[in-house]
């Protein structure tokens, strides 16, 4: 499987199940990371289906996100929480991990990491 073969990151992750599958790996990497949790609700749910819909349509796929919640505006979003470029690369590592317990291939999972990475590095607003 390559990009090649697809029109957008959303289609070569498997469309909605993979997006669904990689942020279930995803969050309780969050939840365990003592840099990230406590950034995060204890009802992480309502956290994990507002990322679906945001990666749904970040990589490619239905406008989900900005359909139920407005432009995603995600530097504002994310302002009243405090990253550092540590919590950014924490956030990179335990998608990194997440990604790592697919079945994508490698060159795509690198791939959407490299395009989480702007956004990540984007939020950061401490030093």
């Amino acid at each position: 499987m390559t990009m090649n073969n697809y029109s957008t990151i959303y289609e070569a992750v498997g469309g909605a199940k993979g997006i669904e599958g990689i942020v279930q790996a995803f969050y309780p990497k969050v939840q365990r990371h003592p840099l990230l949790a406590p950034l995060f609700p204890e009802d992480i749910f309502p956290v994990m289906e507002k990322q679906i819909k945001f990666l749904t349509q970040f990589f490619g796929g239905p406008s989900l996100y900005s359909d139920e919640y407005g432009h995603p505006m995600m530097r504002g979003r994310h302002l009243p929480f405090p990253i550092t470029p540590e919590r950014a690369e924490a956030w990179l590592s335990c998608m990194r991990e997440a990604l790592s317990e697919t079945d994508l291939p490698q060159p795509l999972q690198e791939l959407v990491l490299d395009r989480l990475s702007g956004p990540a590095h984007h939020f950061v607003n401490q030093p």
